[in-house]
């Protein structure tokens, strides 16, 4: 480590390079020596209001399946307009909590308990690949391959089959629990 506890990269030879990129999955390599490093991690950095609205704009990043990603490369959630107005709803309802000195956000009680929600009964709704697919839809239905009608009772379907879950499932008591686990975070200092 050098100087206020940066690291220093170590730069790769020719030889190690060559055999890095050599390397096979399942390949078996001999271990000529090991030592066990005693290290912390950091949690990761929280969003500033501009980093979240820039990952609301990635999002797709986040998408495995080559179609869906390119689907929504260009768009993300939201768009460049609703972008900044979805964030002031997330912090005027609450959901979501903005410092005004450092634009730090952060999540309240409210809004983690609403993600546990979705999570627990609609978890699809929490992933970008789902609007991937949607918007993957309505290019079909603009290309004339869907029909409009064809678009809408899938989603029709979805939507009554993901309600029908929620309406069948008792998720109350695994949220009670999650409640009881993340409220104490969340007690007002005396």
């Amino acid at each position: 480590t050098g100087m206020g506890g940066q690291k220093k990269e170590v730069a790769l030879t020719e030889e190690q390079i060559n055999a890095i990129s050599s390397l096979k999955k399942g390949m078996k390599l001999p271990v000529k020596e090991y030592k066990i490093k005693d290290g912390t991690t950091s949690a990761p950095k929280r969003y500033n209001s501009g980093s979240l609205i820039l990952a609301m704009e990635n999002a797709g990043q986040l998408i495995e399946d080559e179609d869906l990603r390119e689907q929504i490369k260009g768009s993300g959630i939201g768009t460049s307009a609703t972008r900044a107005e979805i964030v002031k709803k997330l912090v005027s309802n609450k959901y979501i909590a903005l410092n005004k000195k450092t634009q730090i956000v952060t999540p309240t009680l409210t809004g983690e308990m609403i993600v546990n929600v979705v999570s627990a009964s609609i978890g699809s709704l929490l992933n970008p690949t789902l609007t991937a697919s949607w918007e993957k839809g309505l290019t079909y239905v603009a290309e004339g391959t869907v029909t409009e009608e064809e678009y809408m009772q899938k989603l029709d379907k979805f939507v009554t089959q993901k309600t029908n879950i929620v309406k069948q499932n008792n998720f109350q008591y695994q949220l009670r629990q999650s409640f009881d686990q993340i409220a104490p975070y969340y007690q007002k200092k005396k």
